[in-house]
């Protein structure tokens, strides 16, 4: 046996593709032997303590109390206007003390088995991140109820959720083999949890006058809380100010580039809630990554919109410059209703009523994610084909790396666990889609079923290694849009089955992965994730109907807080792909066939670029990604062009000034930072709701209140009839 040898591992790191934006912190780990891949043995231990209890009060109590503030918060702020999404970094910042404190006052015992210890800590972020994002079904659920004027009820709606979280589930029980156990499969984006963890549970070093990292946090949540009274309530205009568009606001031209509701040429937002609404925090994106983003947006919201609008481009001045809505050909909004019977198309009804108008823009934004579709699977081939190849045969030769062997210690979940539950959901769907009226038949519930399992493989290995998840939102559209015309909420569900049951296998193997990282006992792990997914399905359901029930005009223009602009955009999606259909939109006798070319050109875009970084080596042609650039502008809409131009000039003061000049404070707190502020808007947002919103009261109207001083910025070019 070799000496044990005391070494400095770095603990922190951010990963983005081949790009490696390291933030390390000091571990002191003892190895004797370790991981293979040279990240993972710089952050992730080599030893283990098998004695170390898991399933504890401590962890019960926490998880679901975390797990219910969490689903309820992020259901909450989804229907917002300016929605925002808490991320489980909070929970674990805020579980740790939390932890500690009932360690401290609880009577030792079965309550209180000992220190709160590292593995208690991750199973309760591994609850919560299980219950952190918003049920994909519950966008069926909002435009049925606003939109389309179905309710199914509460069992239905509920069995719905249930299904299409939970069957991605039973995939990671047959791809942990592939992509958990061997080393090879690195999942990137664990590192940063593995690296937080390890800061929190060490003793800190600190200087004489310096501040720990949860004091750190604790002054900014309270800073941000107090701050943000002024953007949400007392001074609103600041939340949003066209400064160049005031200069004259009865200019339709102006106000279509600058308005916020436009182009968002100079706009200002010194809101946190605004800014990170739709694109998360720009704190914790690296730079490179950042630029990517900025030339994509550039060029698509400030290049090609504006060419193509201002030159009538598929009669683009009847319609808003920059929106999602839809229109009939002489600009009017599409009244939907006058072209279906029992929410189905009726082909009569449509050609006596219009064909379907959308903006230029939101042509495009089909257009460039098609693009980014196809050019995912360029670059992945050009760039990765080698690491995937040589990868996938290590993990079936050289799966025993330490952390796998460490892993024997614990009983592995049988087989026959993650099959039983894959074969509940997938009956309970066809049980649900045959039972109340989506429209969607069994067979077309086996086929999105087996669509998501047929990709998760593939996928899986891409982001285990490249940190790259390519989605299968539009291939389902597609495919149950030939289909099954003419049903919209078929189309829906079939699209959440289909794409959001890969989507949640990748959030169950990443977080399975972790678990391996931490050394925590599988079946823990299993436990822990079906208690997060099936408390966050009922907290975002009571949430939704909660706030559908109680709020006026709610996912409408006429709100002003809940105006719902994801469920809008969904609906949208609806009719186009369910409605209409994609042949009528973008089939052979479409004004908009031409987009079908963009998975051409993001096919070939990638290719030139490769060789030309081959050719320069070394230079800033290491990192242009494709993929990521044309998916830049992935979230628009519902996102603005000016949150945008306001997210990334916070990425380049924290993520290039802060990194370059105050490394080590950069290093310290930025990521502290960032979760900081998303918890003092939360409490905040929250808290005005309570107290203002629910009562009806309102700031008295000033000259602070009116955001309105940009009327023309969401009007057409031409007069609308």
């Amino acid at each position: 046996m070799a000496s044990e040898q005391k070494q400095e591992h770095p603990a922190e790191k951010e990963f983005g593709d081949e790009k490696f934006d390291i933030e390390r912190t000091s571990v002191i780990l003892e190895e004797d032997e370790n991981s293979p891949i040279p990240e993972v043995a710089a952050i992730v231990s080599n030893k283990d303590d098998p004695t170390l209890p898991v399933l504890t009060f401590r962890f019960w109590f926490m998880a679901v109390i975390f797990s219910v503030l969490l689903s309820f918060f992020n259901q909450f702020f989804w229907f917002r206007s300016t929605p925002m999404t808490i991320s489980t970094l909070v929970i674990q910042l805020l579980s740790f003390p939390f932890g500690k404190f009932m360690a401290r006052v609880l009577p030792s015992g079965r309550l209180n088995p000992g220190p709160f210890n590292i593995k208690e800590h991750v199973l309760v972020a591994l609850t919560a991140n299980c219950a952190g994002g918003t049920a994909y079904a519950v966008d069926i659920i909002v435009i049925q109820k606003v939109f389309y004027k179905q309710d199914f009820g509460f069992l239905a709606n509920f069995l719905l959720i249930l299904t299409t979280q939970m069957l991605g589930y039973g995939m990671a029980g047959v791809l942990r083999r592939y992509l958990v156990y061997p080393a090879a499969m690195i999942w990137p984006a664990n590192l940063v949890q593995v690296a937080l963890f390890n800061t929190l549970h060490k003793d800190e070093e600190l200087a004489p006058g310096q501040w720990s990292r949860f004091k750190f946090f604790l002054v900014a949540t309270l800073g941000m809380f107090l701050y943000h009274w002024i953007p949400s309530f007392l001074f609103p205009v600041i939340s949003t100010f066209a400064w160049i568009c005031w200069i004259k606001p009865d200019n339709l031209v102006l106000s279509q580039i600058t308005g916020t509701g436009g182009l968002g040429f100079g706009a200002i937002s010194l809101d946190w809630n605004n800014i990170v609404a739709y694109l998360g925090s720009p704190l914790i994106v690296p730079w490179w990554a950042q630029v990517n983003i900025a030339i994509g947006f550039f060029l698509m919201a400030w290049v090609m919109v504006p060419i193509a609008y201002y030159t009538n481009l598929w009669d683009a001045k009847k319609f808003p410059i920059l929106t999602s809505k839809l229109f009939t050909v002489t600009g009017e909004p599409y009244d939907i209703t006058k072209v279906m019977k029992n929410n189905e198309l009726d082909e009569t009804m449509y050609e006596a009523y219009s064909p379907l108008r959308i903006s230029t823009f939101f042509a495009l934004t089909y257009g460039i994610g098609f693009a980014g579709l196809s050019s995912m699977i360029t670059h992945t081939w050009l760039y990765h084909r080698h690491k995937l190849v040589a990868q996938w045969k290590q993990s079936r030769d050289h799966s025993e790396d330490i952390h796998h062997k460490l892993m024997q210690a614990y009983p592995e979940v049988p087989d026959w666990w993650y099959a039983a539950l894959f074969v509940t959901m997938t009956a309970v769907a066809i049980i649900t889609c045959e039972v109340w009226d989506y429209k969607l038949p069994w067979w077309g519930v086996l086929l999105a079923v087996g669509i998501s399992a047929f990709f998760a493989l593939p996928v899986g290995l891409i982001q285990a290694i490249t940190n790259q998840q390519p989605g299968l939102n539009i291939i389902t559209e597609y495919v149950i849009g030939y289909t099954l015309p003419g049903r919209p909420i078929a189309n829906v569900t079939f699209k959440t089955l289909g794409y959001i049951s890969m989507a949640q296998a990748m959030t169950f193997t990443s977080d399975l992965k972790l678990g391996h990282y931490m050394k925590v006992p599988p079946r823990a792990m299993f436990w822990a994730q079906l208690l997060g997914t099936v408390v966050a399905g009922l907290v975002n359901l009571l949430t939704a109907n909660w706030l559908l029930s109680s709020q006026k005009d709610i996912c409408t223009d006429n709100s002003v807080d809940f105006n719902c602009p994801s469920a809008t955009t969904f609906y949208s999606a609806s009719v186009i792909w369910g409605v209409i259909s994609p042949n009528r939109m973008f089939g052979p006798s479409s004004m908009y066939n031409a987009i079908n070319y963009f998975f051409l050109i993001g096919f070939v875009l990638p290719i030139p670029f490769y060789y030309l970084k081959k050719a320069f080596p070394n230079t800033w042609m290491e990192y242009v990604h494709i993929p990521v650039l044309l998916s830049a502008t992935g979230m628009m809409p519902p996102a603005q062009a000016y949150q945008y131009t306001n997210w990334l000039a916070l990425g380049f003061a924290f993520q290039f000034f802060a990194r370059r000049y105050h490394p080590e404070w950069h290093l310290r707190f930025t990521y502290v930072l960032s979760a900081a502020f998303d918890s003092g808007v939360a409490f905040c947002v929250l808290l005005s709701f309570v107290i203002f919103s629910i009562r009806g009261a309102e700031m008295p109207a000033w000259w602070g209140t009116n955001t309105k001083m940009c009327p023309l910025e969401r009007k057409p070019y031409y007069p609308v009839g």
